[in-house]
């Protein structure tokens, strides 16, 4: 067994990246304060190939020093788009035919391992805050809600680490759909 070169890896370059077929999924910011987590975020949207990401509130933008040293590029590949209203965007989305999935713990969310997406449907995932989470008029705009299980002491996941659990998971049943 030996670890595979960078040049075995068989990646897309970014023009290839930019004319693949995306998975139907938009990724929403909801005001998150890290540079860190937002180029995480793009590095791992880059890496599930989805539409977009949508910065809102006080999410910062590239291009910025410290957004690249987590995204790794992923600036570049992903598309983008800023709106100061996280309303604003997830209106246009569900004009848009997306379902609305805000990440959050409610009185009636949905765990992510009892969720099944329509193979047939467009998700626009809501990430919130890394303290406050998902705005109350966000989560009273989205469809479903959707929650992970968490089995120790803390209250949540990292921001960017959730976003990376549920993009596998919703990925994973849209590949899982195709190949049926």
């Amino acid at each position: 067994m030996r670890k595979l070169k960078n040049d075995e890896l068989n990646r897309k370059t970014i023009r290839e990246y930019k004319e693949a077929k995306k998975h139907p999924i938009v990724v929403v910011l909801n005001n998150i304060r890290s540079l860190s987590n937002v180029g995480s975020i793009f590095r791992t949207s880059d890496c599930f190939i989805v539409e977009s990401l949508y910065l809102c509130g006080i999410t910062p933008t590239p291009p910025n020093r410290e957004i690249q040293k987590t995204a790794l590029g992923a600036t570049e590949s992903v598309n983008w788009v800023y709106e100061k209203e996280c309303a604003i965007a997830i209106t246009r989305l569900k004009e848009d035919g997306y379902q609305i999935i805000s990440i959050e713990q409610t009185d009636i969310s949905v765990s992510l391992e009892n969720f099944e997406l329509d193979p047939n449907s467009k998700y626009a995932i809501v990430m919130g805050n890394e303290v406050d989470g998902v705005d109350s008029d966000i989560i009273e705009l989205s469809d479903t809600v959707i929650e992970l299980p968490l089995f120790g002491t803390k209250h949540s996941f990292n921001v960017s680490i959730c976003t990376g659990m549920v993009l596998w998971e919703l990925v994973r049943q849209f590949r899982y759909h195709l190949s049926s």
